[in-house]
């Protein structure tokens, strides 16, 4: 079962996936005014059972970022051997992961376009996995990682790449401009550490694939990544960590091949989906 958040006719919903459409689910559940109320409440079980017995209620629809209510979203930087690498500064692999925080109104829904804003041509793509927490807890054993997550999810994480350095080391600049990436289609609920340890992701600008890697050789590991992260902070549920990138994106070929107007950017990995997004320009 896929949930995921949408508008149709103006208004906004969530509910279930399915192949000819989506089976609304809010009505049913009115204690859970969103997708990421019931994520918060560990219902996403309850929202399966309440969609096997209803029938498609919207075919005509647009997909939301998954979770447009997310109040804290925390990525991973250069968490593969080859995107360290990419840097060519002669570091090997970091001690310690390099975070840094993304807002919700800097992501968009599958097949909506990702925006180039006037004031840059950098726009570049970094595929990657999200998890999304689903009980919460502080300074979490890695042993434990996986049962305090709730869902997966895809994550296009673009960036304006010449605002990433306006500060002495401050990125978060250009990683937020408004629907500068993509964040969906949907949630895949977390049942077997299989659908992370086996994962793996390809990026494809208009068919080429850009990036292709396994989750298995991440610098540091998902559940590495929940154990430091809530070592500082305590983790809650419906919080959004974007895992990390492989090696391929546009600003680290030779030459720099950036996305414009009528790309399209596909993030895929098996047994969560597809996502896919074109490009235009703001206004």
């Amino acid at each position: 079962m896929k949930f995921a958040s949408y508008t149709s006719n103006g208004e906004r919903h969530y509910g279930a996936v399915t192949d000819t459409g989506m089976i609304a689910l809010r009505q049913d559940h009115p204690q859970w005014s969103t997708l990421f109320e019931a994520v918060c409440a560990g219902g996403l079980g309850t929202l399966a059972q309440s969609a096997q017995s209803r029938a498609v209620t919207h075919t005509d629809f647009s997909y939301d970022m998954v979770l447009p209510d997310a109040r804290r979203i925390l990525c991973v930087g250069v968490n593969f051997p080859d995107r360290n690498a990419e840097y060519k500064d002669g570091s090997a692999q970091p001690k310690y992961m390099s975070l840094f925080p993304r807002f919700a109104s800097g992501f968009t829904g599958h097949d909506r376009p990702l925006i180039r804003p006037p004031e840059s041509d950098q726009l570049d793509y970094e595929g990657e996995v999200a998890i999304v927490i689903g009980k919460g807890g502080r300074r979490i054993a890695q042993a434990d990682a996986y049962d305090h997550i709730a869902a997966l999810t895809l994550c296009n994480e673009g960036t304006i790449r010449d605002w990433v350095r306006h500060a002495k080391f401050n990125v978060t600049q250009g990683k937020n401009w408004d629907r500068s990436g993509a964040m969906g289609p949907w949630l895949v609920p977390f049942t077997d550490a299989a659908q992370l340890d086996d994962a793996r992701i390809i990026t494809r600008v208009n068919g080429e694939v850009r990036q292709d890697d396994l989750l298995s050789r991440m610098m540091h590991p998902i559940r590495r990544e929940i154990e430091y992260i809530s070592t500082f902070m305590t983790l809650a549920p419906g919080d959004i960590i974007v895992t990390g990138t492989p090696t391929g994106s546009g600003a680290r070929l030779d030459p720099p091949q950036f996305l414009k107007p009528g790309d399209t950017v596909e993030v895929e990995v098996a047994g969560i989906g597809i996502l896919r997004n074109t490009v235009e320009d703001e206004g």
